[in-house]
C-alpha cells in the first residue's frame, strides 16, 4: 500500500495511524486538502529597538503597545501569523480569515478572557459568508478588527512606528457579526452587533454574576456602522483619495462603563504625485462620566523614491476626565533595503501642555514615581519581516 506524504507526514507526528490512513486511502480525495490548497499563510516578525531620553521611565507617553517595558532596549513587538480563504466570486462564497499573535503586543492587546497575562491571542477568527443580495452582502462572524481609525493594529500598514493617541482610544477588536455592502465603486458601508466594544473574546456586557448597570439586561450588545467614500479615478490629482466615518456604542471591557466612540477621517492625495496627506478626528464619550476625550491629528507621507519615504503626524488629544492636554510630533524615515524588510528610524516629542506627566524614577530617592516632565523624547528603530 502506497500512503501520500500528507499521511505520511500525520502520521509520523501521531495524529492519525497507518492502519485507519489505508483505508481512507482508497476512498475518495480528501476534501480537507482540497480546502487546505486554497488558504494562504502569511505574517510578520516585528522588532524594534528604543532610546527614551532622559531620565526615568516610571510614567512614559500612554499610547498603545508602548510603555516602560520597551524603553531603553530592544524589543521583540509581535509575531503575526495568518491562514486566509477569501472569498471566491460566487454568489455563495464562503471563507475564513485567522490573524495569531504571539509576543508582548499579544498581551497588551488583551483579548484573552481568562484575565491572566498571555503572550499568544487571537487577534481575529472570523467566518466571511456571501449572500447574493444586489451587489453581494459580505458577512464576518466571529472575532474581527474594529470598523473606525486612521491607523491599523499591524504596525506594517501604518506611516509611523508608533501609535497615536486617536488611535489609543479606540476600540481595537469586537466578538460580533458584521455585514458589509458595496453600494458603488466609491461607497462602502458596514454595521455590525458585537458582544461588548471589546477586545475580551467572548466577554457580556453585563453577565447573570454581576449587577446590572443603567438597568440594562444581560443581553446588551455593542452597535456599530460605518461608511467609506473614495473619489473616483477621473477626479484630478484628487482621485482615489477616501473619507471615512463611523460610530462603536456600546459596553468597554478596559473602562467598565457604557461609551460611544465616534470617528471620522480622510487620506487625501496632492498635485504632487509623491504626497499624501491626511486627518482624523476621534471622541471618546464615556457615558455618565462629566466629560469626553478627543483627538485629532494630521498626517503627511512623501515617498521620496522606490525605496525611501518620510512621514510625519501631529496631534493633540483633550483628556477631559483627568486633564490632561497632550501633544504628540512624530516624524519616521522608512528606507526598504532588504526585500520583505520595513525598516524604519523614528523621532517622537510628546508635550504636557497642562502638567508634568512623564518621567520619575520610583528607584530613586531624588524623583518619585509621579511623573516630573512636560516632555518625552523617544528615538527609535524598527524592523519588520514580512511573508
Amino acid at each position: 500500500m502506497k500512503f501520500n506524504k500528507w499521511t505520511v507526514g500525520l502520521a509520523a507526528v501521531g495524529l492519525v495511524s497507518l492502519n485507519s490512513a489505508a483505508l481512507a486511502d482508497d476512498a475518495a480525495p480528501s476534501t480537507v486538502l482540497t480546502s487546505l490548497s486554497s488558504t494562504t499563510l502569511s505574517g510578520y516578525v516585528d522588532t524594534s529597538a528604543q532610546w527614551n531620553l532622559g531620565t526615568g521611565n516610571a510614567n512614559t507617553p500612554p499610547y498603545s503597545f508602548g510603555g516602560s517595558g520597551k524603553a531603553d532596549g530592544f524589543n521583540l513587538n509581535v509575531v503575526q501569523l495568518s491562514l486566509d480563504k477569501p472569498l471566491d466570486e460566487s454568489e455563495w462564497a464562503a471563507g475564513y480569515h485567522v490573524d495569531l499573535w504571539l509576543g508582548p503586543d499579544a498581551n497588551a492587546l488583551g483579548t484573552v478572557s481568562s484575565g491572566g497575562a498571555s503572550d499568544f491571542a487571537i487577534r481575529q477568527a472570523y467566518v466571511t459568508l456571501r449572500t447574493p443580495v444586489g451587489n453581494g452582502l459580505d458577512w464576518k462572524i466571529g472575532v474581527f478588527d474594529t470598523v473606525i481609525g486612521y491607523e491599523s493594529l499591524a504596525s506594517p500598514n501604518n506611516p509611523n512606528y508608533t501609535h497615536s493617541y486617536g488611535f489609543t482610544i479606540e476600540p481595537t477588536t469586537h466578538t460580533g457579526i458584521l455585514g458589509s455592502y458595496k453600494i458603488t465603486d466609491t461607497v462602502n458601508v458596514s454595521a455590525g452587533i458585537a458582544n461588548t466594544v471589546g477586545p475580551v473574546i467572548n466577554n457580556r456586557a453585563f453577565p447573570s454574576s454581576t449587577p446590572f448597570s443603567d438597568g440594562k439586561a444581560e443581553s446588551y450588545k455593542t452597535y456599530m456602522g460605518a461608511v467609506a467614500l473614495s473619489a473616483p479615478q477621473d477626479w484630478g490629482f484628487i482621485g482615489g483619495s477616501t473619507l471615512s466615518a463611523g460610530v462603536v456604542n456600546g459596553f468597554s471591557d478596559f473602562l467598565g462603563v457604557n461609551t460611544a466612540n465616534y470617528y471620522v477621517g480622510a487620506t487625501l492625495n496632492t498635485p504632487i504625485n509623491a504626497l499624501k496627506v491626511g486627518a482624523s478626528y476621534d471622541l471618546l464619550d464615556v457615558h455618565n462620566a462629566g466629560g469626553d476625550s478627543w483627538d485629532v491629528a494630521g498626517y503627511a507621507t512623501f515617498q521620496a523614491t522606490e525605496k525611501l519615504s518620510f512621514s510625519g503626524r501631529g496631534e493633540y488629544l483633550n483628556v477631559n476626565g483627568g486633564g490632561a492636554h497632550i501633544y504628540d510630533l512624530t516624524a519616521t524615515a522608512q528606507y526598504d533595503l532588504w526585500k520583505n524588510v520595513i525598516s524604519r528610524v523614528e523621532f517622537r516629542w510628546d508635550h504636557g501642555d497642562n502638567g508634568k506627566f512623564f518621567g520619575g524614577n520610583p528607584n530613586s530617592s531624588v524623583s518619585t514615581s509621579a511623573g516630573n516632565r512636560k516632555n518625552a523624547y523617544l528615538l527609535a528603530a524598527q524592523v519588520i519581516y514580512k511573508f
